[in-house]
């Protein structure tokens, strides 16, 4: 039977103001950039059940029961306030499941689970993806910080395997430039397994429990993952042996 695994976030609505001298008039637009990613894990094998952020919002699981199901849950470029608030409690002011605890108890209890890095991943732009001090800080293999970390850097910056780790397992030396990613501090936990040429956390992975949990601090899309690295060889190579890895299959 085929391992399901469940992508939430990479989407986002852009509204622009377009103003002509006196007049203005606005325009909306939709984007998604999450499918580089779910063709890596369709690649090595996996259905993917793909959640936008405004989807994840009102459908994402909310007990550990529910996530069970699937293989492994990804969390990428998706805020904590969008699994927090659902509209019950946001709107209507009633008491809802805490869906960041139910991927907590997910994870001790078999799950495979990892967070890719962006504006609103680990702490975030301006720290608005909010993830220091949650349940789900608790399970990844590096604590995040409670300030805006975000490490730009436009010029890139290099990226080196630095351990022998089944999800880098294939992938070669030649890793290409990221233009940037989300400063992650080390826990005794886990094994970091590649770095930035400054030594930074790129990838990080631990067992938690029965489960699994994996990170990777830039960004599996642009912008800081620039053309280059998304069609890298080694890009399908790393995130279909983390889905592996996750889902308890390598």
């Amino acid at each position: 039977m085929v391992k399901k695994i469940l992508l939430a976030g990479e989407s986002w609505f852009v509204h622009s103001i377009h103003q002509k001298g006196f007049d203005t008039f606005n325009t909306c637009t939709y984007e998604e950039g999450g499918a580089t990613l779910i063709a890596a894990f369709e690649k090595a094998g996996y259905e993917v059940e793909y959640m936008p952020c405004h989807v994840a919002m009102k459908k994402f699981p909310d007990t550990a029961e529910a996530l069970s199901k699937y293989g492994a849950v990804v969390l990428s470029d998706i805020g904590a306030n969008t699994l927090l608030l659902a509209d019950d409690t946001f709107v209507r002011s009633k008491k809802a499941p805490d869906r960041l605890e139910a991927i907590a108890a997910y994870v001790r209890a078999g799950g495979g689970f990892a967070m890719m890095g962006g504006y609103m991943s680990f702490a975030g732009i301006e720290a608005k993806a909010k993830y220091a001090g949650t349940p789900v800080e608790e399970i990844l293999p590096v604590s995040v910080k409670e300030t805006d970390d975000r490490v730009e850097k436009p010029a890139g910056i290099g990226v080196r395997v630095t351990a022998d780790h089944a999800i880098v397992k294939g992938i070669g030396k030649n890793v290409p430039d990221v233009l940037g990613y989300n400063k992650l501090v080390e826990k005794d936990a886990g094994d970091v397994i590649m770095r930035t040429e400054n030594g930074d956390i790129m990838a990080a992975a631990c067992a938690m429990g029965s489960g699994r949990s994996f990170v990777f601090a830039s960004d599996i899309a642009p912008h800081w993952a620039p053309p280059e690295f998304v069609a890298w060889e080694g890009y399908d190579v790393l995130f279909g042996n983390a889905a592996r890895w996750l889902c308890k299959e390598m």
